[in-house]
């Protein structure tokens, strides 16, 4: 209860901060069920020191993955990218060369997702990243309602395995689910299948 309480505070005090009122669509109640699952690339895996170097979404909608709505962007980055974060993301320096300012790529980012609840994997640091961006452009943090699909996968486990260790990495939840794996690593690619995380767990 007063969980729920504060968050409706923080969102009317949000909305009241919002230094550009052409994103107040931002603050406005979705009625048509659309989900949007999203991703980051970045430098690293300091949300303080690192940068965004591309963002990864999708829409659901009526329970079905709409993949012709993906959206995907790169940014330009200020920070050297760390070689074990390229390892992992495949994103060189020389990836990078048509990216888009920071500031327009976010922009983009907003528009796609508008109110719409917002579902990741270990989504906190994911939206700890957008916020870094947004708050000196908006004066605000997103303001969407978010869903972490390893808390629903933990929730549905624990009832099978009570009181045992449970396993929440990715490629553990796409096996576990009996799901297909989507090639490259990227996060459009993340994305989706974090998509089908989702309708796996809540269907």
């Amino acid at each position: 209860m007063f969980a729920s309480i504060f968050k409706a505070f923080k969102k009317r005090r949000d909305f009241k901060r919002l230094k550009d009122r052409e994103f107040e669509f931002l603050f406005q109640k979705s009625d048509d069920g659309t989900v949007v699952v999203f991703d980051t690339e970045t430098t690293g895996l300091n949300p303080k020191e690192d940068e965004v170097l591309s963002i990864g979404a999708v829409k659901i909608k009526e329970n079905k993955i709409i993949t012709s709505q993906t959206f995907e962007v790169y940014l330009k980055n200020t920070k050297e990218i760390d070689p074990k974060s390229i390892e992992i993301h495949k994103i060189r320096p020389c990836d990078l060369k048509d990216a888009k300012e920071s500031q327009e790529a976010i922009k983009e980012f907003l528009y796609f997702i508008g109110s719409s609840k917002l579902v990741g994997y270990y989504l906190e640091f994911d939206v700890e990243m957008i916020n870094k961006y947004i708050r000196p452009l908006l004066g605000i943090e997103l303001p969407n309602e978010m869903v972490e699909v390893s808390e629903l996968y933990f929730d549905k486990t624990i009832t099978l395995i009570p009181q045992g260790n449970i396993d929440l990495r990715f490629d553990t939840i796409m096996q576990s689910l009996d799901l297909p794996r989507m090639g490259a690593h990227n996060a459009v690619n993340d994305a989706i299948m974090t998509a089908m995380i989702y309708l796996k767990l809540t269907n």
